[in-house]
């Protein structure tokens, strides 16, 4: 359990395309993982993302341990039981949330106190304490209590922030049972690149399931992050599924596979989708905008989900201008369906050595049009 295999590198490029076996099920790479925070996915039943394709889904253990709270998802019988979800899941740590969410938080080497966002209550979470709740969620991929820094940031401060999340990485794997679930290691140090190559060099060392670099996404310019994410992946194991956390715009996807890497998340999709900006073939649209109000057209001509199948832009739009909420779940689903069927066709290109015709084909008609 929890082997990764590489199947195919295209030719032409850095990306890869693998299979990845966990507890509850296999995962094709390149693969996207809707975000289901608190046990869903905004907006979209588990068969809404059957329908789409979705093999994998990401849960949050900051959030879940808040609210329900471990005890209720124990009785339960674990997260998937809980949320009628059979497929694997990827708990993220909530290491993010915590510094980005808790009213109050201190942060030290034995662990972090904050004061929860939800009701102000005071909580310790050691990195122990945080594989512990993972556990209890019975996820497949369990992510370490990680220090993630806000772009810009001080080399000193970066510097504390990697060597912290190496010593909590690895007391993590120390508490790790031999249950089949599986932990990866998390790669920090900010944008300075000596941090990042230490950093990845010291997780290779101690050997995990898989790795995630971290700390990108938050605020730093696209071509600092894509010179990261290129440094980064060309240190870590090639027989380990490589993950770029939090980054998901199509194109921002596209480029990082293109730099060999195999998984992502982000909220983008159903973000957008509640907002009333769809992601089609040829674009984003904010179908809310009044120059859709006759527009007869499906969202995507290209694409076969349910309500590209059934609706126009003419009734998106309605939907969203009386706050009915089957815009909401309509184009939220729409979406996911388009990141996923994205991620087929880019497995499907890189099984024929076409990723860079793919890219080029994809990125001229999405970005041509991406003035609406």
């Amino acid at each position: 359990m929890g082997t990764f295999k590489l199947i195919h590198k295209d030719k032409n490029s850095g990306a890869r395309l693998g299979k990845l076996a966990t507890l509850h099920g296999e995962i094709n790479t390149p693969s996207f993982m809707p975000v289901g925070t608190q046990g869903t996915v905004k907006a979209l039943a588990p068969r809404d993302l059957k329908d789409a394709g979705a093999e994998i889904i990401l849960s949050n253990a900051y959030h879940l341990f808040l609210r329900p709270g471990m005890e209720i998802i124990r009785k339960a019988g674990g997260l998937h039981n809980f949320m009628s979800w059979q497929s694997p899941i990827l708990t993220d740590s909530g290491g993010y949330q915590i510094f980005s969410l808790a009213l109050l938080r201190k942060i030290n080497d034995k662990g972090v106190e904050f004061q929860s966002h939800i009701d102000g209550m005071k909580h310790f979470l050691t990195p122990e304490d945080v594989v512990e709740v993972q556990k209890d969620l019975g996820s497949d991929i369990m992510m370490p209590l990680d220090e993630c820094v806000h772009y810009p940031c001080s080399k000193d401060q970066a510097e504390v922030a990697m060597k912290r999340t190496l010593d909590w990485v690895k007391r993590s794997k120390e508490c790790k049972d031999n249950n089949g679930q599986l932990l990866f290691g998390i790669v920090q140090g900010a944008t300075y690149e000596d941090l990042r190559e230490t950093c990845a060099k010291r997780l290779v060392e101690m050997e995990f399931d898989g790795y995630a670099i971290g700390g990108v996404s938050v605020g730093e310019p696209k071509a600092l992050r894509y010179n990261i994410v290129n440094l980064v992946s060309g240190l870590l194991p090639g027989e380990k599924p490589r993950y770029l956390m939090g980054v998901g715009v199509p194109e921002d996807i596209i480029q990082a596979v293109e730099l060999g890497v195999d998984m992502f998340d982000c909220v983008v999709p159903t973000r957008y989708g509640r907002n009333g900006t769809a992601f089609t073939s040829e674009g984003k649209i904010t179908v809310r905008n009044a120059a859709f109000s006759e527009d007869f057209k499906s969202l995507d001509p290209d694409c076969g989900c349910y309500a590209c199948k059934n609706f126009s832009r003419a009734y998106l739009r309605h939907l969203f201008n009386t706050q009915e909420i089957l815009g909401l779940e309509l184009v939220s689903s729409h979406n996911i369906y388009f990141y996923l069927k994205m991620m087929r066709d880019i497995r499907e290109a890189i099984s024929r050595d076409r990723f860079n015709e793919f890219k080029k084909d994809f990125l001229s008609r999405y970005q041509e049009k991406n003035a609406h």
